[in-house]
């Protein structure tokens, strides 16, 4: 992805992100089931916002706590008042026991109600530092019913009734009143504590309070806080099940910060993304999806000793206040055991949280988990979009961004609640079923796009309109519509679309074929449109298309591909999907929608040099490697040719008499070295390393003589070299006769029985044969008996 990143028209986000180029709606905390308006806003015209939440933290302190559950419910309350997205919301943290004689009281104020700006949420890990275990003098006893009281009245004092009030309950046990005077004798205590239970827990439903209790330690009371959580307020965030209040319990203290995170992030509607945990130094990444608009990275560092430094997934190391690029960031709890990075309009991808900590603060783990927020984007066809009464139409929700790009990662929309209905004149509202699972009229399986079929009521007469609504939690709603009217019998003109052929790089055109037909005996001009993508991306054309009277065709619809700078950056990290939807009106019957149908349009990144002239390069490797194997198989063949091994070397003396027969061998490099011995008695060539003399065959036939490592002489088939002023050196006949370039012919000889030198043959007795003297070498004379040195 690019580091230049730029915002597109219409307000678009970070470049290389189109997909996150959706500012959080204003309405994820308002009704998002309401009915669909006759003119939906536009996709690209929502402004950014946070939605805020009023919540309170009640943290139990009763005797029973360990110091490490004490300092796990701490760190947990600051977790979730420095993951906050929202700068409006609020937060009051109070610890409770119970109140045992006249002078105890069940409720401890730690954090008054404090706004969760900048200041704010810094503020929240230092006064948490108020909560502690109660001793025995203090009053250890569980008094739910207070702490459930001081919860509701610190969210429904003065504060907004529209924004939405969370209580945590935070206990590793379950209730227990029986010394606490307050509830009566304690004979009935236990009897009173219940009853009043009930009571804050009627008041908390009417005061519009959700309850999220969390359970830790050995024994709490599962059934109880079940209970708790089903008695207050149970309308969440969203219409969705994980919205409503519901109880979790978790093995002990150390599980407490992310599981109240979770379950803060349900009802707050946020989404949340764990992460790994190790000690210090080390390197967590932690992963932010295209569909943030605004998101929290909270690391529970453990101790404050420990240093946190963050990268994007550009390789950036960015900073912790301030904005940079296209981000804005603020951090809180740095000095603290945990600390939050709120980042508004984020980089998607995988972020890298680097921790180090000095000697001897190297023993906790440091987590790292990341809260987020974002919006979903949809677009709605019902195919054909002016149907009869009677007849069946396919309606199609697709999910997108805010921009038009196709969500590719179900993971992304997962929990989505898709509801759909036709409503029209003559009839009544119809709901539909859309469904995203690959069967009926829903062509594949999670790739984003709802589908469902519903039959137009035969009492249907003139305007219709099919709307659906997405919701799902941390994804702000949104509800589409179209509209269309019931058409009166057979339209004058029918037109289909097909899809589109191929995909293309930025500034390229793909095409489409549609399908026409006029059974009037008058032209019609039909308008083509495009919606549902972001200005610039993509446009179609022809704008018109005149069809004769009585004409059957098929038209050609070019749709050309935005240039690169339009994408934003995202085409650095691969191919991308874009959204559209194509409509076709009839202008000759009165703007009658004839076509209104989704497609997509699958965009690659523009080819790099290497990408384009990769065949010129695989050429000419080729050529080097067939260079490279002609160049080896010569020099083999020259290698081959110069082998000396089988050269057959007769020691000659000054009369021409053999004196002896050798056979050379391989030799090195190319080079059989020998050197003569006893010369003055019995001379015989013998092989040595280092020897004075060496041969090589000679490409141009015969043999070549080196001495003493520098002069050279040409060795002929026919002639003989003098080695010393009485012995002289010639070849045998079998040295020049081969069978194959460079290849000795496989005769061979050794010692001095049976050499063969030019025509003569030597026979057992080893005397050379009288031979014809045109074919005998003039210095071949006879074998005069043994062999002996004449001087």
């Amino acid at each position: 992805m690019r580091n230049d990143r730029r915002r597109g028209p219409a307000g678009s986000g970070r470049a290389g992100r189109a997909a996150l180029a959706v500012l959080a709606g204003a309405a994820l905390l308002t009704s998002l089931t309401a009915p669909a308006a006759a003119d939906p806003e536009p996709a690209a015209a929502a402004a950014p916002a946070f939605a805020s939440v009023n919540y309170a933290v009640a943290v139990d302190q009763s005797a029973s706590l360990a110091p490490a559950d004490i300092k796990a419910e701490k760190a947990a309350a600051a977790r979730i008042a420095l993951g906050d997205v929202s700068a409006t919301s609020h937060i009051s943290v109070f610890g409770f026991a119970a109140a045992e004689s006249a002078d105890q009281r069940a409720v401890d104020p730690a954090c008054p109600r404090t706004r969760l700006d900048a200041a704010g949420r810094e503020s929240v890990g230092g006064c948490v530092e108020k909560l502690r275990s109660r001793k025995k003098s203090e009053g250890t006893g569980t008094d739910f019913p207070s702490a459930i009281r001081q919860g509701v009245h610190e969210l429904s004092s003065g504060t907004d009734p529209s924004v939405p009030r969370v209580l945590f309950l935070l206990t590793d046990g379950e209730m227990d009143v029986t010394g606490s005077p307050q509830y009566g004798d304690p004979a009935h205590r236990e009897a009173e504590g219940k009853r009043q239970l009930e009571l804050e827990l009627k008041n908390a439903a009417a005061k519009n309070v959700q309850i999220w209790p969390l359970g830790f330690g050995s024994d709490p009371d599962k059934e109880q806080l079940d209970q708790i959580a089903a008695g207050g307020f149970q309308k969440g965030c969203v219409a969705l099940p994980s919205a409503r209040p519901t109880a979790r319990k978790v093995s002990g203290a150390k599980d407490v910060g992310r599981a109240l995170e979770k379950i803060f992030a349900a009802a707050h509607c946020l989404r949340y993304e764990p992460g790994p945990s190790k000690r210090p130094p080390a390197t967590l990444p932690i992963t932010i999806s295209p569909l943030a608009t605004v998101g929290s990275i909270v690391v529970d560092k453990g101790t404050p000793e420990v240093t946190v430094t963050y990268t994007d997934p550009l390789g950036n190391k960015v900073p912790t206040t301030g904005k940079f690029k296209d981000s804005t960031f603020e951090l809180a709890g740095g000095g603290g055991t945990v600390e939050a990075l709120k980042i508004v309009d984020p980089v998607p991808g995988r972020w890298q949280v680097d921790v180090k900590a000095p000697e001897g603060h190297r023993s906790l783990p440091v987590g790292v988990s990341v809260l987020w927020q974002g919006e979903l984007r949809g677009s709605i066809t019902m195919d054909p979009p002016s149907p009869q009464a009677g007849q069946k139409a396919t309606v199609t929700m697709r999910l997108q961004t805010r921009e038009g790009y196709e969500i590719k990662d179900p993971a992304d929309y997962a929990g989505l609640k898709v509801s759909s209905e036709l409503t029209g004149d003559g009839f009544a509202p119809l709901p539909l079923r859309l469904a995203d699972d690959g069967k009926g009229p829903d062509p594949t399986k999670s790739d984003g796009s709802f589908s469902g079929t519903v039959t137009v009521p035969k009492s249907a007469d003139g305007a219709l309109k099919v709307s659906g609504t997405l919701t799902a939690s941390g994804l702000s709603a949104d509800t589409r519509s179209e509209g269309g009217q019931v058409a009166p019998g057979a339209l004058p003109v029918t037109t289909a679309l097909g899809p589109v052929r191929g995909d293309g790089h930025p500034g390229d055109t793909v095409t489409a074929n549609l399908s026409v037909t006029n059974t009037t005996d008058a032209p019609h001009t039909l308008k083509l449109s495009l919606a549902d993508v972001r200005a610039g991306l993509l446009t179609v054309s022809p704008a018109e298309i005149v069809v004769k009277p009585g004409a059957s065709a098929t038209h050609e619809v070019t749709l050309r591909i935005g240039p690169e700078e339009s994408f934003d950056g995202r085409l650095d990290d691969g191919p991308l999907g874009i959204g559209g939807t194509v409509t076709v009106q009839d202008a000759t019957d009165g703007d009658r929608t004839l076509v209104r149908t989704p497609l997509s349009v699958q965009v690659t990144p523009e080819p790099s040099l290497l990408d384009r002239y990769w065949w010129v390069l695989v050429g000419a490797v080729a050529l080097i490697v067939v260079g490279v194997l002609v160049a080896l198989a010569w020099l083999r063949q020259r290698r081959g040719r110069r082998d000396p091994a089988g050269l057959t070397l007769h020691l000659l003396s000054e009369d021409g008499d053999v004196l002896g027969v050798h056979t050379a061998g391989h030799g090195q490099k190319q080079w059989y070295a020998f050197d003569i011995a006893e010369a003055h008695s019995n001379p015989r060539i013998e092989r040595r390393t280092n020897g004075r003399y060496a041969v090589q065959r000679s490409p141009e036939g015969g043999a070549v003589l080196r001495r003493n490592g520098r002069t050279r002489e040409r060795l002929t088939a026919t002639g003989r070299v003098e080695l010393t002023d009485r012995l002289s050196l010639a070849l045998g006949e079998d040295s020049v006769r081969t069978t194959a370039p460079g290849r000795p012919d496989p005769v061979s000889t050794t010692g001095g029985s049976g050499a063969r030198l030019g025509g003569g043959s030597r026979g057992a007795a080893g005397r050379t044969s009288a031979r014809s003297a045109s074919t005998d070498p003039p210095w071949c004379t006879p074998w005069p008996g043994p062999a002996r040195f004449r001087r």
